[in-house]
């Protein structure tokens, strides 16, 4: 056994030292991007006024009318409530493909991988265009059906919810499926075996030994896809237009068509708030029925 110098062993306040050059620009780039942008948006929620330039003082007057507001608090809720839908399509799709792709050889997965997340290295603004063209008044699927004899005018199939709850599913259903895969991989087949030769059928084996170990990752999934959902704004404002408000449009009206900047801040950290709030219970929840795996 080859022994090693004393003296090429590296102190301990050598490692905290190099452990702290090699984190120093992650954590500069999370203090330069992510912490100063959320203080400075903190501050400009607690002005006064409705214009940000040249205000003074300290007030939560913009909070204290948002929480009366029933307009926002409207779209606040169907905000949530779609980004709940979403999710919970979500994993309903996305659970037997990423568990099917997670139980294939590395090389017929290889490909059907690369079909998941293509649509993920596509221009989103792309995409939504697309779907418009495919679903408008006079878009193809309109235009086929009423080639094939099955309508006499062409139907409504955008500016409504349901339109833009299946784009944001074909949007965001690669996350869940990834997030599955990622989570079934590296559970042992040998499980599902034993649980079949104890006398379990299909049905006992996924209720009772394949979702519990999936937990983790289908929670994970629904978490990605709920906090991409209600920060949407693009989908949203393209596909459903004037008839489906989402919190995201209304903070970009607040900030660039009204110049309220002080209200749209506030919309924002109550956004943030609550979402942090979410999910940090969703996963307390799943934690105590996971056995804590989460």
């Amino acid at each position: 056994m080859k022994i090693i110098p004393q003296s090429s062993l590296t102190p301990l306040a050598g490692r905290r030292f190099w452990f702290a050059v090699l984190i120093a620009p992650s954590f500069l780039v999370l203090v330069t991007f992510l912490i100063i942008p959320f203080l400075g948006l903190a501050r400009l929620s607690l002005l006064p006024g409705e214009r940000a330039f040249d205000a003074e003082g300290v007030s939560a007057i913009q909070y204290g009318k948002l929480f009366v507001d029933g307009y926002f608090l409207s779209v606040l809720a169907e905000t949530f409530a779609l980004g709940a839908i979403v999710a919970v399509i979500c994993a309903v799709l996305g659970f037997p493909v990423g568990y099917s792709l997670a139980r294939l050889p590395a090389r017929a997965r290889r490909w059907r991988l690369i079909a998941v997340v293509l649509p993920l290295t596509l221009s989103l603004v792309v995409v939504v265009f697309g779907w418009m063209v495919v679903l408008g008044r006079t878009g193809v699927l309109n235009n086929m059906l009423m080639g094939m004899g099955l309508i006499d005018r062409p139907l409504r199939m955008v500016f409504n919810h349901g339109s833009v709850v299946f784009v944001l599913v074909q949007q965001f259903l690669p996350f869940m499926i990834l997030s599955v895969m990622g989570v079934v991989s590296h559970v042992d087949t040998v499980l599902e075996e034993a649980s079949a030769n104890l006398g379990a059928n299909r049905l006992t084996t996924f209720r009772r030994v394949i979702l519990p170990i999936a937990a983790p990752g289908i929670v994970s999934g629904m978490l990605l896809v709920f906090i991409l959902t209600i920060s949407a704004f693009i989908t949203p404002r393209l596909i459903g237009g004037s008839r489906v408000q989402m919190i995201g449009a209304v903070i970009y009206e607040q900030i660039v068509v009204l110049l309220n900047w002080p209200a749209g801040a506030a919309m924002s950290i109550i956004l943030l708030l609550i979402t942090i709030i979410l999910l940090v219970s969703a996963r307390a929840v799943s934690a105590i029925l996971t056995g804590g795996r989460t």
